[in-house]
């Protein structure tokens, strides 16, 4: 069976939220980012020499890193529930588009934050980056349920869950109305409310 490898609330929600929106079978492997080590015991720099989750470990022993890869490698095996575009139209791009968004312009800039000896100067100078992204968000999202329009796909479940490092950081979502309320609308998904139940997120 595929495994996810995890860590609660990391940015491995994201394929957590795609496996169980795609409803693919799957098991999830814990792991302590400050041991890199397994909740099995095992060493996870074996598993993944970068330290980093999200590793989707496949039947055949295949092992992808990287969550923008990982999770349109989910969505691919699950067609049918739009979590992307197909290969080759411009929608599949405009996808890929939002998944390098999400990854370079908001996970890159809250990596600092969760660093404790980020000098609070820079934490500062990182948090009014983060205000200009998701402005432009806001912007974009109105009129529209989610990223690409009123279809839920992978980029919305990456992007809900970088943007909701917001809380660990006294980062107040409601002067962006439009943005707070996508990230109500995709908290109520149930798919998504069972990842994070699962992760100890909800209870």
């Amino acid at each position: 069976m595929t495994t996810l490898y995890f860590s609660p609330g990391a940015c491995s929600l994201s394929p957590h939220i795609a496996l169980r929106e795609a409803g693919l079978p799957f098991s999830l492997e814990q792991v302590d980012l400050a041991t890199k080590k397994t909740k099995a015991g095992a060493d996870f720099l074996k598993i993944n020499p970068k330290g980093q989750v999200p590793v989707l470990r496949l039947e055949d022993g295949e092992a992808l890193t990287e969550g923008p890869a990982i999770v349109q490698y989910i969505a691919d095996q699950a067609p049918a529930s739009g979590l992307a575009p197909a290969n080759g139209t411009i929608a599949r791009y405009h996808l890929q588009e939002w998944l390098n968004f999400v990854t370079s312009e908001l996970h890159k800039n809250f990596t600092p934050l969760f660093k404790p000896n980020t000098p609070e100067a820079y934490k500062a100078i990182a948090k009014e980056t983060l205000a200009a992204r998701f402005a432009h968000l806001d912007k974009h999202l109105a009129g529209r349920q989610y990223l690409l329009g009123d279809k839920f796909t992978v980029a919305d479940a990456y992007c809900f869950t970088v943007v909701g490092w917001s809380k660990y950081h006294a980062i107040d979502l409601a002067q962006w109305p439009n943005l707070k309320a996508f990230m109500d609308r995709v908290a109520a998904r149930p798919k998504v409310q069972e990842a994070m139940k699962a992760e100890g997120l909800l209870k």
